[in-house]
């Protein structure tokens, strides 16, 4: 009797613990999070003085943002020298002490 409920008790701890070790091959890389992370935009103007880049974009999801118009900061004003009114953008923004701040920023494709 002793036996046989020393086996349950075992296999019992056991199963919850074979379905930990399954979710860690199901989870996203970060290569699929950060592209999803990255939003359309046309650049309208660059403001290389002010450190500022215009940007007309669709939804901004990580900031629960709708498509508008609007200026941002740069976190690096290198970036400025990446970019004109007019080209097709992607770009990751995020809230950086309390402004809105343009972190990466690529060509569309």
């Amino acid at each position: 009797m002793i036996r046989t409920a020393s086996a349950v008790l075992m296999l019992s701890l056991a199963l919850p613990l074979s379905g930990l070790a399954d979710d860690a091959h199901h989870k996203p890389t970060n290569v699929a999070q950060a592209a999803a992370s990255l939003s359309e935009g046309e650049v309208r103007k660059v403001d290389k003085e002010a450190k500022k880049l215009t940007i007309r974009h669709g939804p901004l999801v990580n900031l629960d943002m709708p498509a508008m118009t609007m200026v941002f900061q740069v976190k690096d004003p290198s970036m400025l020298e990446q970019v004109k009114a007019g080209d097709k953008i992607r770009f990751q923004a995020d809230k950086v002490e309390g402004a809105y701040t343009v972190t990466r920023i690529e060509p569309a494709k």
